[in-house]
This record gives structure tokens, C-alpha cells and sequence, in this order.
């Protein structure tokens, strides 16, 4: 038996960085890229590299080349970092498996380090390949944890559980990461909206920086008690409660009103410095030609409203160097 899933990225619309601060957001997964992972029985346990993870190059400027593109680790260690994790919260709920091996592969063709949770997507079509194999059953509600324990424990990769439910759950969700829901249940409160979203883009650069940058800063500044970010992170959470209302009504454009509140808070507490001035670009050509934006994670890539004016951004951006696709939603 060949065990086949596809994990699509996220766009997070709005309300992001505060999931990991007992916030509220809104994202949703989109069909343009994916990963993907194909496991059967095998005699040992065997991971198969992918482009991403290959040790043989032709020359020094090839090496170069793929660490500029790839950066130094590619999705073999998520995937037996998954594995471990498996295993661990197997044994912690004694959970008694089939002891068989398996052969495990992945592909991807979601860009790296610009904020799409191309990670952990890897990290949820393993999980979810795994249990399918064992036949373990973990709770939907459950799974987004144990993904994020996987990149948080295992590979201290700084990040917050929005992007993991979103992966898990599918179509678009509204979180709710209250401090009392969190305490209480160990979980967010998550809810699948069924509503329409509008035509969005998607701008990225064409090499990105991994999100530890953006969230590291934001985590000791947190942690210490600065009042700016704690009130901060307030804020983002009333601005994914406002965006919930207006897609319920279709009112896209307060909803585009949100997104830009969204950026302009996260460049005020953060700075330009921090934020990067490709990011603060890729925004500003949005909004010079009457388009809302914002990050669609924690930088490389913004999301933005399309109002009839695809053709205008497609060449403003890409004659600045930038990639732009029309965003494909799931369903």
C-alpha cells in the first residue's frame, strides 16, 4: 500500500503574529503550490533526499547556488524530527504500534522563507502519513500541537500554532488563542468559516529569510513584559474579530482597511530596520496602486486585494524584481 498527502501553504489574513501570544487570527490555505509526501512498507526505515537535500554539486558556485536557494537544511530533518515526535506521544498515550518499517519521500515547490509555512507543511503530510500507517488516531484538534512541538522542541524553529491548524483543519479558520481557552483545554478554539473570500495576490521575493528573524525579537520583547507588544498583540486579536464580521458580510473593504492596520502596527512595534526594506516595497507598490496588503506570514511574501487592477501589479512587481501570482483558495 502507497500512503500519498498533500499539504497546502497558508496565507495568514489577518491577526497574524499574536497566535503565539494568546491572540486571534485568520488564514487560510491556498492551491498554487504544495507538499507532499509518499510512504510505504519497507524492510528498514529509510528517508529518500530531495533536490533540497542533496550533497553532490559539480563546483563551488553550485554549492552556493543551493544554499543561496535552499539554505542549509532541507526536509529530511522535519521529517525525522516528526517521526521522533510520533513515536514520543505514542509511547506518552500508550499507544501500542505495528512494528514495521516504511520508505518515506517528499517533494515541494512551496517557496522557502517567505512566511508560507512550507515547513510545516512538510511536518503535517508526514504526521498524517504516519498515523495512516500505524493507523493511530490523534485528535484533530490535538494534531496542529504536536506539529508545532516538532519545529519548536525538536528543531527550536520560533513559531506560533496558526499555521499548523489552518494545515490540520483546512479551508479558512478563524483561531481563537485565548489565554483562559489555551490554559483550560491546552488549545485554541478553532472554527472553519464558510464564507467567500475575494480575489487575492500573492507577491514574494525570490529568496527569502527564515521567520526565526521576525519572531525572535517579538518573543523576548513579550516575555519581558514591554507594554507596547503585550498591548500590541491585543490589538491584532480585535483586528481578526473585526475581519471575521466583515467576511461574514462581505464587506471586503473593510476588510482590506484591517490588512493594512494589520502591517502598519507590526512595522510600527517592530521597526523598519527589522521589517526590511524589500518588505516595506512589496506592500507600498500594492498600496500606490489602490491595493491593500499586508505579510501573509512573518515576512518575504505580502498578501493583497485585487480590484481589478491584476495586470497593473503583475508588472509593477515583477519590474522590480519581485514574483506575483493570483492567489488560487482551496475549494
Amino acid at each position: 500500500m502507497i500512503i500519498r498527502n498533500e499539504v497546502k501553504p497558508r496565507i495568514g489574513l489577518v491577526g497574524n503574529p499574536s497566535d503565539g501570544y494568546f491572540g486571534k487570527t485568520i488564514a487560510f490555505l491556498f492551491n498554487n503550490f504544495s507538499a507532499r509526501t509518499i510512504l510505504w512498507e519497507s524492510p528498514q526505515l529509510q528517508i529518500l533526499p530531495n533536490e533540497q537535500d542533496r550533497s553532490h554539486f559539480k563546483n563551488i558556485e553550485e554549492l552556493v547556488e543551493d544554499v543561496n536557494v535552499n539554505g542549509y537544511y532541507g526536509g529530511i530533518r522535519l521529517i525525522k524530527a516528526t517521526i521522533k515526535k510520533f513515536s514520543d506521544y505514542c509511547s506518552e498515550h500508550h499507544i501500542i504500534y505495528p512494528r514495521k518499517n516504511f520508505t518515506i519521500q517528499y517533494e515541494t515547490d512551496i517557496p522557502r522563507g517567505v512566511g508560507l509555512a512550507g515547513s510545516s507543511a512538510i511536518i503535517t503530510s508526514t504526521l498524517k502519513s504516519l498515523m495512516q500507517f500505524y493507523k493511530v488516531s490523534i485528535p484533530l484538534e490535538i494534531q496542529p500541537n504536536l506539529v508545532l512541538s516538532v519545529e519548536k522542541d525538536e528543531l527550536e524553529i520560533q513559531a506560533g500554532l496558526q499555521d499548523r491548524v489552518v494545515q490540520v483543519f483546512g479551508g479558512i479558520v478563524y483561531m481563537d488563542f485565548s489565554r483562559e481557552i489555551m490554559e483550560k483545554q491546552g488549545y485554541g478554539k478553532y472554527e472553519i468559516m464558510k464564507v467567500s473570500l475575494p480575489d487575492f495576490f500573492l507577491a514574494f521575493l525570490e529568496q527569502g529569510e527564515e521567520s526565526n528573524k521576525f519572531h525572535s525579537n517579538l518573543r523576548y520583547r513579550y516575555e519581558r513584559g514591554e507594554k507596547e507588544i503585550i498591548e500590541a498583540m491585543k490589538v491584532f486579536a480585535s483586528f481578526a474579530e473585526k475581519a471575521k464580521e466583515a467576511l461574514e458580510k462581505k464587506d471586503y473593504s473593510e476588510l482590506g482597511k484591517l490588512m493594512n492596520a494589520n502591517f502598519d502596527l507590526r512595522r510600527e512595534i517592530m521597526g523598519d530596520e527589522v521589517i526590511g526594506e524589500k518588505n516595506i516595497e512589496m506592500v507600498e507598490i500594492a498600496r500606490d496602486l489602490g491595493s491593500p496588503a499586508k505579510f501573509s506570514g512573518s515576512g518575504g511574501a505580502v498578501v493583497g486585494l485585487i480590484r481589478d487592477n491584476f495586470l497593473e501589479l503583475k508588472r509593477a512587481y515583477e519590474s522590480r524584481g519581485f514574483n506575483i501570482i493570483r492567489v488560487i483558495c482551496e475549494g
